[in-house]
């Protein structure tokens, strides 16, 4: 799993002058501590417009079931995503180091403890798997309809672009302890870059 950082628009002081605009005034007419402070301010007061008019762009593999975990968030987001309709290149699977056993709790989803993970049997998964796939395709099965046999495991990409304000409120749910792991390590990575991008701002936001 991984995110790609594509591009970006916007910083920090593009948020203060949002704010700022009302008045008349721009970043640049403050010294940097204030404008810093001022983004703390619209955070904690949850004025979050200024910061809905800084973007970025970035490129997300995931597994299926990591992928439609996320694409739940939709405002101030778009996503494109590759399609086995067309594409019929050969799936990529994701495989856990360990298996985590059930919670108590349902609404957890799972516990701390793990169980190994059996390198014989997901290869055996994988061949079968495949192998059902690719005669499908052989036979002339159109890849829409021989795609419906590949499992939830199967990687997937997609551009995600946003503002600033909706990535913030996806790490903010999908950074907590009760959202999956996988998906927790997504919007890690995420986070790590909107932190690099806009630091000030992201600092206050999560």
């Amino acid at each position: 799993m991984n995110v790609d950082y594509i591009d970006h628009m916007g910083s920090d002081d593009r948020v203060v002058d949002a704010a700022r605009v009302s008045m008349g005034k721009e970043a640049n007419q403050f010294p940097p501590e204030r404008n810093v402070k001022l983004i703390a301010y619209l955070a904690k007061h949850g004025h979050w417009t200024p910061f809905a008019h800084c973007q970025i762009t970035l490129r997300v593999k995931a597994p299926i079931f990591v992928a439609r975990q996320l694409v739940k968030h939709q405002i101030g987001l778009v996503w494109n995503e590759v399609s086995r309709r067309y594409v019929d290149d050969t799936p990529e699977f994701w495989w856990p180091d360990e298996w985590r056993l059930r919670a108590e709790n349902v609404k957890q989803g799972s516990s701390e403890e793990t169980i190994p993970v059996s390198r014989a049997d997901t290869f055996g998964v994988e061949q079968r798997t495949l192998g059902l796939y690719n005669d499908l395709l052989r036979a002339g099965v159109a890849p829409e309809m021989a795609r419906i046999v590949l499992p939830l495991n199967v990687y997937t990409e997609w551009y995600w672009t946003g503002s600033l304000m909706a990535f913030a409120r996806v790490c903010k749910q999908r950074l907590d302890p009760h959202a999956q792991k996988e998906t927790r390590d997504i919007a890690q990575m995420i986070a790590n870059i909107c932190a690099e991008k806009f630091p000030a701002s992201w600092a206050v936001l999560l």
